[in-house]
């Protein structure tokens, strides 16, 4: 049985995912924010399908020490019940904030959660990643387009506005993903970003306030059910062999920004390996 690690995945297109690998025959682990969450996903999925192999961690992803924390979880885990194998990590796990706030690091949270704690989860998976030829899936956004990265200000301490930083962490995200295929595709590797489209999740309303709050609960009024993107992660997860594009919206691939460059891609890299402390070197991962 293949084993999928799915970040945020106690509530919106995390458990619909959940739900859908698990209905496909995956094993499953689940990351969720609090203890109260994963067992209550748990017991949802299992009541589901009693058959299912389910298993959750709690982690705030947000702090890197607890990423770290996971990651040592994670690694007992599928070395002794995964056989040492990953068929996929989803990095789906993401956050809105209304105002200018900080992890323990000091690093804006939208920024952290978004994308680092992807990019170090990613770092410490990867050997399981490796042995599987499997995939790492980024949950990104189209509001990618249009955005530009702050090279000199990455946490736009300067002028702080949580939309920009919103968009910036899925430029992020599509970034990363560029990255790692340039580094790790040629050996059997694959990175992806999935397109969900407007979702009706409550991402907007969880600690945020005033006008973020308000526009978000109009917003999503419009969205669709988290199990349309969820058919998508389900796809690339699925397939026999590792899709090749890179952007993907309702299982089809799609044309992304023209600022997702091997350049940016290389140099969000350099600059995330110096924020999480790590070096993406082949040694380092093998």
């Amino acid at each position: 049985m293949k084993t999928v690690i799915i970040t945020g995945a106690t509530s919106g297109i995390g458990f619909a995912t959940a739900r859908k690998l698990a209905g496909n025959g995956f094993a499953v682990i689940g990351i969720g924010h609090s203890r109260v969450n994963c067992e209550n996903a748990k017991a949802r999925l299992l009541g589901e399908n009693p058959k299912a192999e389910i298993t959750y961690f709690e982690a705030e992803l947000m702090q890197q020490r607890e990423v770290g924390r996971l990651a040592d979880e994670l690694e007992r885990y599928i070395s002794v019940h995964c056989g040492g194998e990953l068929h996929a990590l989803i990095n789906n796990a993401g956050c809105v904030r209304s105002y200018y706030t900080t992890t323990e690091e000091g690093y804006e949270q939208q920024f952290a959660l978004n994308h680092l704690a992807s990019f170090l989860l990613t770092y410490r998976l990867l050997p399981y990643l490796k042995r599987a030829g499997g995939r790492i899936i980024m949950t990104c956004s189209n509001s990618h387009r249009g955005q530009k990265m702050h090279w000199d200000d990455v946490m736009l301490k300067k002028g702080y506005n949580p939309l920009t930083a919103y968009k910036q962490s899925k430029l992020c995200n599509i970034l990363f993903a560029r990255g790692l295929n340039d580094r790790f595709a040629s050996g059997g590797v694959r990175a992806y970003a999935v397109e969900p489209g407007l979702v009706k999740t409550d991402i907007g309303n969880k600690e945020t306030g005033g006008l973020v709050n308000l526009i978000w609960t109009l917003r999503k009024r419009h969205g669709v059910s988290p199990d349309v993107p969820a058919e998508t992660f389900a796809y690339l997860c699925g397939e026999e062999s590792n899709p090749c594009g890179l952007y993907y919206r309702g299982s089809r691939e799609e044309k992304y920004s023209s600022e997702v460059t091997r350049e940016s891609a290389e140099r969000l890299f350099r600059l995330s390996e110096k924020l999480c402390g790590i070096c993406y070197s082949e040694e380092a991962v093998l």
